[in-house]
């Protein structure tokens, strides 16, 4: 495992890339956005090529940040509708950034600070960062913490921990786009095959806030419950058939039959989020559908919602979530 300097901020400040390697997988990531830029891993034939979409150096993400290529997502990940929440009789407003509605975190989320790094291991690096209490408009002081480590065989195991002084809320993800055919290699969503272990999908309005309702997935195009070709048009959350869980379960995988490649997602979330970059501005060097991002999640505007699963965190209580990202090949 090995840091170095990836850059500097206009404000003086120093970026890092640290690139863990471990079993045939390469992975980099940054302090600044908790950015996984890179994973390198072989296809069938054992060549090399890099998965996830990324920019070779921080200017790129400075110029682009609307995709969140790779980037750690929060204080709450996803949309929260009108910018607004209800929490212990009392309404928080927050910054109105998707329109009229807030999304991943308002406008300076976890993904445009610079986080604290250490080893954690071997083959790990631990980011850190203090969230003061007010910032972005979320209550309560929040001590959070994502660790990237690859495990034996290859696999990346993101873990995130937080704690707060206040009541607050909290819902992380990783904002990675895959393209297992290597990151420029074209078309991801046109070629490349998906499996989701959901029945059902929560239903949208035209601004991609849930209506509530939790629709079967039966007999539409939302059916992802066998793996088929994946197509464009997707940015909505899937909700995981096991539930909130201790531990990570299967949920999904991502296949590419061009280069026989394979991305397995396992989670402790209840949902995933699938989209398929079709929203690319077209000053982003990639074409929309490009990068398929499968963001495990709880669901938006979950603190609108008391009837989905709650992402409230209170003091004396430690968040905890987890995702696995294994990596393989197949015919």
């Amino acid at each position: 495992m090995t840091g170095e300097l990836f850059g500097t901020l206009p404000t003086g400040t120093a970026v890092h890339r640290w690139t863990l390697e471990r079993d045939g997988v390469r992975v980099r990531v940054l302090t600044y956005g908790g950015i996984l830029q890179s994973v390198e891993t072989p296809d069938r034939d054992g060549a090399m090529g890099p998965i996830a979409l990324g920019f070779p150096d921080l200017a790129g993400y400075l110029t682009h940040p609307a995709p969140y290529l790779g980037a750690l997502v929060g204080r709450y990940a996803n949309r929260i509708a009108g910018g607004r929440f209800p929490l212990d009789e009392r309404i928080y407003h927050l910054a109105q950034n998707n329109g009229p509605n807030a999304l991943h975190g308002g406008e300076r989320g976890f993904d445009k600070r610079v986080w604290d790094a250490a080893p954690a291991g071997d083959h790990a690096v631990r980011l850190s960062r203090v969230s003061p209490h007010g910032e972005e408009g979320f209550p309560g002081r929040l001590e959070v913490s994502a660790t990237y480590a690859l495990e034996e065989g290859g696999a990346l195991r993101i873990s995130y921990e937080a704690v707060t002084d206040a009541p607050t809320i909290v819902n992380l993800t990783n904002h990675t786009y895959w393209n297992l055919g290597g990151a420029g290699a074209g078309n991801a969503a046109g070629g490349h095959e998906v499996r989701i272990d959901a029945g059902r999908v929560t239903v949208v309005d035209d601004e991609l806030i849930p209506t509530g309702e939790l629709r079967d997935v039966a007999g539409t195009r939302f059916d992802f419950r066998e793996s088929r070709k994946v197509g464009s048009g997707y940015d909505h959350n899937y909700v995981l058939d096991k539930g909130v869980t201790d531990a990570a379960v299967a949920v999904a995988e991502l296949h590419d039959p061009a280069s026989g490649r394979t991305v397995g997602v396992a989670t402790t979330e209840p949902g995933l989020q699938l989209y398929t970059g079709d929203h690319f501005d077209a000053a982003v060097p990639f074409a929309p559908g490009d990068g398929i991002a499968l963001e495990t999640q709880h669901f938006p505007d979950s603190p609108n919602r008391p009837e989905f699963p709650s992402t409230v965190l209170r003091p004396g209580e430690v968040f905890r979530s987890q995702t696995l990202y294994g990596f393989g090949v197949r015919g």
